[in-house]
């Protein structure tokens, strides 16, 4: 058995082998139970916490969280091994096999002249592998696991690709107030609807209509939507402590104030910020 308690520093060969230890016979008991689907979420929680360090542009958080993403790859592979279904070195071959073929720009006699070009490429080849036939075979391939507003703006780019699109983003933004209004009307229709149900769903449909048409013209500015509102979630955070904050300056309890109250902290602070 490999010592790993005494080496200084290790490689990818090293994690592999670790991997195998912890998931084997006397390895550990919790990590030698784990499937794929158990794990699942761990993969997408890793994922996103890389994205948190990146964001924030720390490098050695960065190092830790690909290393986490890293070793859920190798987790994976272990136990397809152990069921015999593939091995870390299946996953390497076919992932630089799909590598080559998506890059004739590169290792072939095509030509990109730019990066959007590349992508166009990339995409030709996708459709054809995954036998994608029509825009919609490519939007219905696109996973559902996906963040919603990412997966919005993925299909409205395979709709795009097609010549469905509005020439810029004023049709875009007039599609949004269409849909503003055909909630408002669902509020309305609500208020005497007997079927609360209905007009229950009647109003999720509309207010989905409006993420939908925001995203939309989000894409026009090349904005990431969920970037965009995860911006505003830590503005509303960092507004909403400032509330907080001049309420106790005043001695007063957000529970014992009015709403009208609170707004007038909160714009307050909006204004200072």
């Amino acid at each position: 058995m490999v010592d790993f308690v005494s080496k200084l520093d290790y490689d990818i060969n090293d994690l592999k082998n670790l991997i195998s230890l912890l998931c084997g016979p006397q390895g550990c008991p919790w990590d030698r139970e784990q499937t794929h689907e158990s794990i699942r979420r761990n993969m997408l929680e890793e994922a996103y916490e890389t994205a948190d360090a990146i964001e924030r542009e720390n490098k050695e958080d960065l190092i830790e969280e690909l290393g986490d993403v890293l070793m859920q790859v190798i987790f994976h592979a272990d136990i397809a091994e152990r069921n015999g279904e593939f091995d870390l070195n299946d996953i390497a071959d076919a992932t630089c096999k799909k590598l080559i073929r998506r890059h004739p720009h590169v290792f072939g006699s095509i030509k990109a002249n730019n990066g959007e070009e590349s992508l166009l490429v990339w995409d030709d080849i996708k459709r054809e592998e995954k036998h994608q036939e029509s825009a919609s075979d490519a939007m219905e391939s696109i996973a559902g696991n996906l963040p919603a507003l990412w997966r919005a703006e993925k299909i409205q780019r395979k709709a795009a690709k097609v010549g469905f699109d509005w020439p810029d983003h004023t049709g875009a933004l007039d599609s949004l107030h269409t849909e503003i209004t055909e909630l408002e009307c669902a509020l309305e229709i609500y208020k005497t609807e007997i079927d609360k149900a209905k007009a229950l769903n009647d109003i999720k449909d509309e207010i989905g209509d409006i993420l939908f048409s925001a995203v939309n013209v989000a894409r026009f500015f090349k904005i990431d939507p969920e970037e965009a509102l995860e911006s505003t979630n830590k503005k509303f955070i960092s507004r909403f402590k400032g509330l907080e904050q001049k309420a106790d300056l005043q001695g007063k309890d957000l529970k014992s104030m009015t709403l009208d109250e609170m707004e007038e902290l909160y714009k307050n602070v909006k204004l200072e910020k």
